[in-house]
């Protein structure tokens, strides 16, 4: 759990930094499209971020080795997800767009594992 809470901090802090850097730094360079997909990754890199620092408090909670494969698929969610809308955004190299539902299904396997964690909880 310390690696997954070490992963969402830094990845928390990364998306301060690319938001901050979009709207600073690419609002002249990018298309308003462009800059949209950019700012969209960074909104899902933020809020999967959180979700990572709470199933880390959760798993304090009520240990269960599906929060640990929930945390797991939000990784991935990050890195695929946000990660390919970022190199989309940078290099307008449209390969990238085909990466970022795969990420999106990552998203939304991390929090149907968060559920069932949940509903097999002691509480």
């Amino acid at each position: 759990m310390k690696l997954i809470l070490s992963f969402a901090a830094l990845s928390a802090m990364l998306s301060v930094v690319l938001g901050a850097f979009a709207a600073h730094g690419l609002k002249n360079q990018l298309s308003e499209t462009l800059l949209s997909a950019f700012q969209t990754g960074v909104h899902y890199q933020m809020f999967h971020s959180l979700a990572l620092i709470l199933v880390v408090v959760l798993y304090r909670q009520m240990p269960h080795s599906l929060m640990i494969w929930s945390a797991g698929f939000m990784i991935a969610g990050i890195i695929l997800f946000s990660g390919s809308l970022y190199l989309l955004a940078l290099t307008q190299v449209k390969w990238f767009g085909p990466i970022t539902p795969l990420g999106g299904v990552c998203f939304i396997v991390g929090w149907a594992l968060l559920l069932v964690a949940a509903l097999k909880g002691n509480g």
